[in-house]
């Protein structure tokens, strides 16, 4: 019994995945928090679109010796304000700019990977880094962690608004254009915190799930939010030691984790009774 419990709390006592459990931690409230915004408005594609996007900015920003999360973000903005422009101004429907948007960005990232020689690895970029990450990381995840929450706290109640109805909310006087940029800048400032703990691919399980599960087991929305939180948190801390008594990768064990919890809200959708009315 002794050796379970010591084999338990071993994860929480090794530096490395010390690292691990707080970065996680950090990404997934603000993560979980817009994968909500991200259901409710249809958006969830969007995620997938920025996630996807950030590469050829991660890879032009090593070229300039800069900070690998300044290009990230603008790549991310770059492709948000792209497919904007491209559904304003086309009969194209938004999913198809989104996918052609953002599968030519990762293309186009892709092309300047290989002909860059850089040391960043793409499995890294792909997939995250989360046993490996510096304090300076830890500092740069937590700072835009923070910026991204408050955002998403403070105009929550304008957001869900602009979310459900965009008429309604332009009708009612609130700034609807600025919620709308407002919203895909905490997203890409998201992406860009994620990107060295989950990467690029997985970052968008993280922005879909929660907010998914959350919907399916709740009714009213600040229930949703907590919910969605919750499911977060526990998944990544789950995941994370469960990855490491398995000797798996954290990151990917986590979304399945995530995937089983949605199955299993499904199915209890699917089980309970609807009430009339």
């Amino acid at each position: 019994m002794s050796e379970i419990l010591e084999l338990a709390i071993l994860p929480f006592q090794l530096p490395f995945m010390q690292s691990a459990f707080i970065v996680t931690l950090m990404i997934a409230v603000p993560m979980a928090i817009l994968s909500c915004f991200l259901v409710l408005k249809g958006w969830s594609l969007m995620g997938d679109a920025v996630s996807h996007a950030v590469l050829p900015g991660v890879v032009v920003a090593y070229i300039l010796a800069i900070p690998l999360s300044v290009g990230a973000f603008a790549a991310g903005m770059i492709c948000a304000l792209a497919t904007g422009f491209l559904k304003e101004n086309s009969r194209i429907k938004e999913d198809t700019v989104l996918g052609i948007v953002f599968s030519g960005m990762f293309g186009l990232g892709l092309v300047l990977y290989v002909k860059v020689q850089s040391d960043v690895h793409l499995d890294h970029i792909l997939f995250g880094d989360m046993l490996g990450l510096l304090p300076s990381d830890l500092v740069e995840t937590g700072l835009i962690s923070l910026a991204a929450t408050l955002f998403l706290v403070i105009l929550r109640k304008d957001l869900l608004v602009h979310s459900f109805d965009e008429q309604h909310a332009k009708a009612i006087g609130l700034p609807t254009r600025l919620l709308h940029y407002g919203l895909l800048a905490v997203l890409s400032l998201t992406v860009v915190g994620a990107l060295k703990a989950v990467g690029i691919i997985l970052s968008v399980a993280m922005l879909v799930a929660p907010g998914a599960i959350a919907f399916l087991l709740t009714r009213r929305f600040t229930a949703m939010l907590l919910t969605a939180v919750a499911i977060a948190v526990g998944a990544s801390v789950c995941g994370i030691h469960l990855s490491f008594l398995i000797d798996s990768a954290p990151a990917p064990t986590i979304v399945l984790l995530m995937t089983a919890l949605f199955i299993l809200a499904f199915i209890r959708t699917i089980l309970t009774p609807r009430t009339a009315g």
